[in-house]
């Protein structure tokens, strides 16, 4: 008998869906490093779903990751230019390209740029006969050009970061993905060319009440205090309950939330709001974290489903302590309202979706750019999975050293 995945089963299905939404054009290695696993964890899962869905059939998943490489390579050539395909012709002696005494000869206003430190723009001026006022003019309208080209550069990478995150990034998080990529800008300049170029990010419309207290629920102190903070992970969780419009039905998303990193360690959606929907999510991130969780507090609101009794359970069981806000105050759990406005804001503004299968992967992938590709502001713009990362790094040289 195999060895128990330590994978929720609902993560696996989405897991293999977002594969194959990608009908082909992504590998394995690709989709499996979006969410955090390996590439072969990935391939297992889905050949076990074509075995349960048809049986006797065998995995074409090489097949696929090949049919991808070749459709790469066959878009890149087509893109290539003419003469400069791999394997093309160098062009003719006398074509436009390489022509006996086409070669450029050096300008006089080059010698006089390469030289006025040394000499003077007067005396050089004097000395080849030509005329100052010319040389000041071409020399203002070449940086001129320059810094209109570098312009145009700067504002063609910014709508590329904008349209890489799907139109989400505001200046804030454009500016820092520029700096990641090491560009040299400041950021009230990026804010005045996304303003002038019309670039926007996403904002947020107003939200659905969701929370239904339990007012015959045994108390559940409050361990967090509005103190969003953690210096290690694993200590302090938070999570809530959102509501996603499915044509005229409703899909609706548990979260649990690490403080320390705001990485989402943890989630569930269903077409319901019943106590299994928490009760998944809570045991997916213990399944992440891998157990050891014992001690961690768990903050949310005192919606029923958080008070019900097999809600307690599953949290007893793993060691986690529970906690709650006030009824009807949205900042008591203030990390995880904002966390559903960033969701709102970036992926379900302007949208509409009339099938559950197609949100729950929408959605699922957005969890997943959300961990891995997402800059964080309370993270010095560093995605969930980097701070994460840094902090084992560090924490490991502290004991090393």
């Amino acid at each position: 008998m195999g060895r128990r995945s330590p994978y929720p089963e609902e993560f696996r299905k989405d897991a293999v869906a977002l594969y194959r939404a990608a009908a082909g054009k992504r590998t394995y290695a690709a989709v499996a490093a979006d969410l955090g696993i390996t590439a072969e964890s990935l391939r297992t899962w889905v050949r076990k779903d074509e075995a349960q869905g048809v049986p006797g059939r065998r995995d074409t998943g090489g097949e696929a990751e090949e049919l991808a490489r070749l459709r790469a390579e066959n878009a890149r050539l087509l893109k290539a230019e003419k003469g400069v395909a791999p394997r093309a012709r160098d062009p003719s002696p006398g074509g436009r390209v390489f022509r006996s005494g086409g070669e450029v000869s050096p300008r006089r206003w080059d010698f006089i740029s390469d030289n006025r430190a040394d000499f003077g723009v007067k005396r050089i001026c004097r000395v080849l006969g030509v005329s100052r006022a010319g040389y000041r003019h071409l020399a203002t309208g070449q940086a001129r050009a320059e810094r209109q080209a570098e312009e145009k550069r700067t504002v063609a990478e910014i709508r590329a970061i904008h349209a890489e995150h799907d139109g989400a990034y505001g200046a804030p998080r454009v500016h820092a993905e520029l700096r990641a990529r090491g560009w040299r800008i400041n950021r009230k300049r990026v804010t005045r060319l996304m303003r002038v170029n019309h670039i926007v990010g996403r904002h947020l419309r107003k939200k659905k009440r969701t929370t239904i207290a339990d007012k015959a629920a045994p108390p559940v102190p409050d361990l967090v205090m509005r103190d969003f903070t953690a210096d290690t992970l694993n200590t302090r969780w938070c999570g809530d309950i959102t509501y996603i419009a499915v044509g005229t039905t409703w899909l609706y998303l548990a979260t649990v939330i690490d403080i320390c990193s705001r990485r989402v360690v943890g989630w569930s959606m269903a077409d319901h709001m019943r106590t299994s929907l928490v009760t998944d999510a809570i045991e997916m991130a213990v399944a992440a974290r891998c157990g050891r969780v014992d001690g961690v507090v768990f903050h949310t609101d005192r919606g029923a489903q958080y008070n019900a009794a097999s809600f307690a359970d599953v949290c007893r069981r793993h060691g986690i302590r529970r906690s709650m806000g006030r009824i009807g105050s949205s900042y008591d759990n203030a990390l995880a309202e904002s966390f559903f406005q960033g969701l709102k804001r970036e992926l379900l503004h302007g949208r509409r979706w009339t099938s559950k299968a197609q949100t729950r992967l929408e959605v699922f992938r957005w969890l997943s750019y959300y961990n891995r590709r997402r800059r964080h502001s309370a993270l010095g713009y560093l995605t969930p999975a980097e701070f994460e990362q840094q902090l084992i790094t560090s924490r490991t040289l502290s004991l090393a050293a």
